[in-house]
């Protein structure tokens, strides 16, 4: 078995509404509604653009996070979805459907590895799409298909990705400390508050994930 995740560049309101934000919607869906769990500041912006499109039944916040149930499913405003091209295929689309800084990401499995490239050949004559991973599974159970690191840890933005490995690698979790924000700041080519915005925000990310997973 073989397993991918896409990058899919646009591809409708949910990918908007979090182009140039901090923002990260995961998307579950069913045949007639979609829940999702929104996180970063411009949730407020998420909610309204849900609104607009497919209305929202009921919503929860805690804090810059926000959990909402749509009135209607989005897939029935879309001409084109990742679900219809994995059907075509075979393949099946593993949830949720994570999007961040105006693209959606996909994670397929497949039987085989020709399935996964005709999925990207198909989505990429419609789509701006990249391959963010592939890679073939030895075993799978029953009760846990996909116990990964990936499955584990929670999706970063790009810029807090970035923030928190150039923090690594420059020594800032070193005891002692190795390196400052600021220099931080300097080697990624932001101001030293958004630096340590992105770092905090990908620290707790990851602790929150840690905790809960222990």
């Amino acid at each position: 078995m073989y397993e991918a995740v896409f990058r899919v560049a646009g591809g409708g309101a949910y990918a908007e509404a979090t182009d140039d934000t901090d923002t990260t919607i995961e998307l579950w869906c069913n045949d007639h509604r979609d829940l999702l769990h929104v996180s970063g500041r411009g949730a407020d912006a998420v909610l309204d653009e849900v609104r607009d499109t497919v209305g929202v039944s009921e919503h929860l916040r805690q804090g810059e996070e926000l959990v909402l149930v749509t009135s209607e499913c989005l897939t029935a405003y879309l001409e084109h979805n990742v679900e219809a091209y994995l059907a075509d295929q075979g393949c099946l689309l593993v949830p949720p459907l994570t999007y961040t800084e105006g693209a959606k990401l996909a994670r397929v499995l497949a039987l085989d590895a020709e399935s996964l490239s005709n999925v990207y050949a198909a989505m990429a004559e419609d789509y701006a799409v990249t391959v963010e991973s592939k890679r073939e599974i030895q075993s799978v159970t029953p009760d846990a298909p996909l116990l990964t690191v990936d499955a584990v840890l929670p999706a970063l933005s790009a810029r807090q990705r970035e923030v928190f490995l150039t923090a690594y690698e420059m020594g800032y979790y070193e005891l002692p400390r190795e390196t400052s924000t600021e220099a931080i700041a300097d080697a990624v080519g932001v101001s030293r508050r958004t630096a340590e915005e992105h770092l905090r925000r990908a620290e707790k990310k990851l602790t929150d994930a840690l905790v809960e997973f222990l």
